[in-house]
């Protein structure tokens, strides 16, 4: 049996188990010289990548607006983001990613935004707390 749970994803159920496949996903990664920034708004560059049927299809840059209350959970919205990967953020910015539709995994290692997704498909993320406290 197949059940769609959202527009980018499946669940399948077999034998008493489901079993999530991401199908489209976009992810937005803060980074800061090449690897995680670890705080969420204080990055100077996000890379949007593009996953379709599980493999990487597209990665890009963009510098982000300036850093206000409300402003990256919109403007990451407008780029189709269905995935952030953070290191640390600020319990109001998750809360308005998650009204958008947006899942946010927190406490993720100080690596390259490819390490991060690939982990992230792969189910090999490890995560730690979130290193915000705001």
């Amino acid at each position: 049996m197949i059940i769609r749970c959202n527009q980018n994803a499946l669940m399948i159920y077999k034998k008493n188990i489901y079993t999530s496949i991401i199908m489209n996903e976009i992810f937005a990664i803060p980074i800061e010289s090449g690897v995680l920034c670890s705080h969420f708004g204080h990055c100077s560059l996000f890379s949007i990548i593009h996953i379709e049927n599980n493999k990487v299809a597209a990665t890009k840059f963009l510098v982000p607006p300036v850093h206000e209350p409300g402003v990256l959970p919109n403007w990451l919205a407008e780029q189709g983001v269905t995935e952030v990967i953070a290191a640390g953020i600020g319990q109001s910015a998750i809360n308005l990613l998650n009204k958008k539709n947006i899942h946010v995994t927190i406490g993720a290692p100080l690596k390259s935004p490819q390490e991060l997704v690939t982990d992230k498909l792969n189910n090999t993320l490890t995560t730690s707390e979130n290193v915000c406290n705001h």
